[in-house]
């Protein structure tokens, strides 16, 4: 699941060079579970011994080989013209059959939508044209994060497009194996750049790939796709990379669009007076932690009252909107995306 290029710091957890940052919001006491508070160090960081970082490896890798097999069944149900809301489901329910956890309400946006779009329970949206699927599975907070194009056309028209993110992503992936935690997100960018230019097409330039974290999808560290001239490497951790194509002719930027039905908890302990707002907000905290979730989640758990809740918690502060991603031309953009972690000097895949 993207995010719009911020930039920042490297907030990567796992192995040796593990750093916290202080400001991002989203890093509040809801990323851990309760009664298992972070242990810091003396320099303020979080301490995590060898047993933990095992652990996390380990929850990585089955979150990736989850991500892998629901990747391969979302290929046999895309169709054209089968709902938006069909397709979700399935995906989500593979996800929790396989045995992990949905990190994120899977991304269904089509054509000039880059991401940020899931369908409501009632939605009649059906697959068609340019399809981009972005799936988050996650094991005990460890979040693999995916994402391919489909072609829906009769004509297949956006073929090459779709090519031209996924080699790009390629391209970048055979960088970072090269390199290592040494990789400057400079050169992944610039290697997206010149891979997606050089078929004729352009990157969106505002939008990245990120670094991942426990219960923490965005953590910090933007990914860029075009060289930004920063000197700054990745380290050890976790990450997603994503490149995003359009047509050479598009503006290769987005914008931030209303009717997104994606939100995130960001004030849990502001307070909201309805009953029901409060229930719905304890199981939000009980459950997502800092992940997104959906509208149709809300609504399958507590019924279509939970639309009200959900205006309620963002009139109070406590949830935001995630908007959806619109290229500003118009022209329709595809999206490829793994995840992948560099642990003990080793760059290990979680979905290829």
């Amino acid at each position: 699941m993207t995010e719009k290029d911020y930039s920042g710091a490297t907030t990567s957890k796992i192995g040796k060079n593990a750093k916290t940052t202080s400001s991002s919001k989203q890093e509040m006491s809801s990323n851990k579970p309760k009664n298992q508070p972070a242990k810091l160090n003396s320099a303020g960081n979080i301490d995590i011994n060898k047993q933990d970082n095992d652990e996390k490896y380990e929850n990585y890798i089955k979150a990736g080989k989850i991500a892998s097999k629901v990747k391969e069944f979302s290929r046999t149900i895309v169709k054209p013209n089968t709902k938006l809301s069909e397709i979700a489901e399935k995906i989500e329910s593979k996800i929790v059959e396989l045995g992990g956890e949905v990190a994120f309400p899977v991304n269904l946006s089509i054509d000039d939508i880059a991401a940020h779009y899931t369908p409501t329970l009632r939605d009649e949206t059906l697959a068609t044209g340019l399809l981009n699927v972005d799936i988050g599975v996650h094991v005990n907070g460890c979040i693999c994060d995916i994402a391919l194009s489909f072609d829906l056309t009769p004509d297949k028209k956006y073929s090459k497009l779709i090519e031209a993110s996924e080699k790009a992503l390629k391209e970048a992936l055979e960088y970072v194996k090269q390199n290592k935690e040494k990789s400057k997100i400079s050169e992944i960018g610039k290697t997206i750049n010149n891979s997606i230019s050089k078929l004729g097409f352009s990157p969106i330039v505002n939008l990245s790939g990120h670094s991942l974290d426990e219960f923490t999808i965005h953590a910090g560290l933007t990914i860029p796709n075009y060289d930004n001239s920063s000197n700054k490497e990745l380290g050890e951790g976790a990450f997603a990379i994503e490149p995003f194509a359009t047509l050479s002719t598009g503006s290769g930027i987005i914008y931030e669009a209303a009717g997104g039905t994606i939100y995130h908890l960001t004030n849990p302990d502001q307070q909201v007076r309805d009953n029901f707002a409060r229930e719905v907000l304890e199981y939000i905290f009980e459950n997502k932690k800092t992940l997104p979730f959906s509208q149709r989640e809300l609504e399958k758990k507590f019924g279509i009252r939970a639309i009200v809740a959900i205006s309620n918690l963002k009139r109070a502060g406590i949830i935001e909107e995630f908007p959806q991603l619109i290229e500003k031309s118009h022209q329709p953009v595809s999206q490829a995306e793994t995840s992948l972690i560099i642990h003990d000097g080793q760059v290990e895949i979680l979905c290829e």
